[in-house]
């Protein structure tokens, strides 16, 4: 499993915000040039992490983007899940309609122990702890 670029691009964005100052919004054109991400890919970024509830946006000459809660209350997964939708390691894990071995299958335990303890990790990390390290 790998996640999109576009979520390793969030991931990115959300860590610097985590690292600025949070009463400030930060230009998208900074973060694009900071963090590598093409300006953009990170509008489209930008606008699903706000229609997650995960930033804000103002416009306007101090317009641009904040985190739209603190850090420690944003995790990793809520990142990763607004733009890649939930995670899944396999089409049998969340019901399996597809699978036609769902019934008889001894892998199914394995995918669905690995999925939970991803998105327990995911879930556990939050963009605070980002700050910390870089700071």
């Amino acid at each position: 499993m790998q996640i999109t670029k576009q979520a390793d691009y969030a991931v990115r964005a959300i860590t610097y915000l985590a690292q600025s100052d949070p009463n400030h919004p930060v230009a998208t054109g900074q973060i694009a040039q900071e963090k590598s991400i093409p300006p953009s890919f990170l509008a489209k970024i930008v606008s699903q992490l706000s229609v997650a509830g995960l930033l804000q946006t103002s416009r306007g000459a101090h317009g641009g983007v904040k985190l739209a809660k603190p850090a420690q209350e944003i995790s990793l997964l809520d990142v990763v899940e607004a733009i890649d939708g939930p995670i899944l390691l396999n089409d049998c894990v969340n019901g399996g309609a597809n699978c036609t071995y769902l019934d008889d299958c001894a892998l199914r335990p394995v995918w669905s122990d690995a999925q939970k303890m991803l998105v327990e990790q995911l879930s556990k990390t939050n963009f605070a702890q980002f700050s910390q390290v870089a700071a």
